[in-house]
């Protein structure tokens, strides 16, 4: 047996993986599912031809600067059409795909069609496809295509054993996000993490809380001292467990998976959590299912070509990712470089946008997540990700000069555009359209306990100012930004 047929081919060597990979592969699916879900209710508000940043006069743009190499910087078969049709067939070939992916129907072809359909929104959705969630979804599942089964109904699939490369790649990401996040904090020099002190108003300031993040806010320092240790030593020296014999893959599985679900239950981060978690799955072998499948002989089976070529390059470009900018494969997200939470937060900032039918008035828009209302409980909904209200979160960290899609919002609410305003919980001029819209940030802060015994609220907010000018209706109907609101 030479090293491609070793490496590249089933490997039916114990222990055996038969299990991990199937849980896997069904959680790849169900994370397919809630990504495409989330869009279903907003790709048309975030990059309609009348959402916030439409994809058509993005794609326009991009093909008189750029010419022949517009597939290649910008892989998305949105190129063949943009309209809210084409949106529509995109989200719904995802989510059967995603189904297929659950039910395990043809698991290679159904995984390419899910990533390759998610790549095609990621590849257009300009400032909401930021998130390194999104990098480790499309790189888990171009991996896995060469983890499944062939076959329309393989089931568990004994007979064809993932192989080395494979299972190894998989591991690898797994392990880059753990090990990458905690050399970013290592290196930015942030104090937070050097004293201690990271945790202690982490579960405040994140994108989206949860009301178990409000109780465990209060719990004493010495506890979030405690996990802010744990989180450093998981991502540092835990990590590299993934690399030894199956008891230290036993062990890392663990000590990391309660890190995960923690996460998961105090914080709103979409479906990051739950892909690193069910990544760990394949760290167990089947002795730890008490599974015996393993001990079927298997005929001898060439390796996948493919692998061969595209396992090794994904490899090499993240290593040379760790210590300079790979741009090579840099448009298709399947070989990122991670690293969370390398500054924390130090202040929660809110966008929130108001509209006036009379020019004295001023009605909030309401929203369905991110925190508004200071006595609606913060609420658990991950994995679905409101990717409009997680880039209000970033933008209040910054300038409206550098988040422009804001102003668009103030434009679109101002025209009463149906697309845009899914994305609230509500329109308070439904009947006639504002004549002005406005931005205004606040700042939050959890109440304490005594606070919320007194009053019921569970957060506190100051008016902090306008965050971008002011959208207005002119008598002519044309549309005008007041630049004198402007910082």
């Amino acid at each position: 047996m030479n090293i491609f047929e070793e490496w590249f081919g089933p490997d039916f060597s114990k222990p055996s993986f038969l299990v991990g990979r199937w849980i896997w592969l069904r959680a790849l699916g169900g994370i397919f599912f809630s990504a495409f879900y989330s869009l279903y209710f907003q790709i048309h508000g975030l990059i309609g031809p009348n959402g916030l940043l439409s994809a058509e006069a993005y794609l326009e743009a991009v093909r008189h600067m750029i010419g022949w190499k517009k597939y290649w910087y910008i892989p998305s078969l949105l190129w063949i059409d943009a309209s809210d049709r084409a949106l529509d067939v995109l989200v719904w070939t995802g989510l059967a795909a995603s189904v297929a992916i659950l039910f395990n129907l043809w698991p290679r072809v159904s995984i390419a069609v899910a990533g390759i359909c998610f790549l095609s929104f990621i590849a257009v959705a300009q400032d909401f496809a930021s998130y390194q969630s999104d990098g480790m979804l499309l790189e888990a599942a171009l991996l896995s295509i060469f983890l499944a089964p062939r076959g329309l109904r393989p089931g568990l699939a004994a007979a064809q054993p993932p192989s080395k490369a494979s299972l190894f790649m998989l591991r690898w990401e797994w392990f880059r996000i753990y090990f990458e996040s905690g050399v970013v904090k290592f290196l930015s020099g942030e104090p937070q993490w050097r004293n201690l002190t990271a945790m202690d108003k982490y579960y405040e300031n994140g994108p989206l809380p949860t009301w178990i993040g409000w109780y465990v806010q209060h719990w004493p320092h010495g506890f979030h001292a405690g996990t802010a240790a744990l989180t450093l030593i998981a991502e540092l020296f835990i990590a590299w467990l993934a690399f030894f014999p199956k008891w230290s893959k036993r062990i890392a599985f663990i000590l990391t998976t309660p890190l995960q679900i923690g996460i998961i239950l105090t914080a709103n981060y979409a479906f990051l959590n739950y892909l690193v978690l069910s990544l760990g799955f394949l760290l167990l072998d089947d002795d730890v299912f008490r599974l015996r499948a393993a001990e079927v002989s298997g005929a001898p089976q060439k390796p996948s070509y493919a692998a061969t070529v595209v396992l090794p390059v994904i490899f090499v470009t993240t290593i040379a990712a760790f210590f300079m900018p790979a741009t090579f494969l840099e448009p298709f997200r399947v070989a990122n470089r991670y690293g969370l939470f390398a500054v924390m937060t130090r202040a929660r900032y809110e966008i929130e946008f108001q509209g006036t039918a009379d020019g004295k008035t001023w009605i909030a828009y309401p929203f369905p997540y991110k925190p508004q209302d200071v006595r609606k409980a913060p609420g658990i909904y991950a994995p679905y990700q409101p990717r409009f209200e997680w880039n209000l979160w970033f933008a209040s960290l910054g300038t409206w000069l550098d988040n422009r899609w804001v102003l668009n919002t103030e434009v679109r609410l101002l025209q009463n555009q149906r697309a845009v305003l899914q994305l609230f919980a509500g329109n308070p001029f439904a009947g006639k359209p504002p004549i002005a819209v406005r931005a205004m940030q606040w700042q939050y802060w959890f109440t304490s306990v005594e606070e919320r015994r007194k009053t019921g609220a569970w957060w506190r907010r100051e008016l902090v100012g306008q965050y971008a000018p002011t959208a207005r209706r002119m008598p002519d109907g044309t549309i005008e930004i007041e630049t004198e609101s402007s910082p």
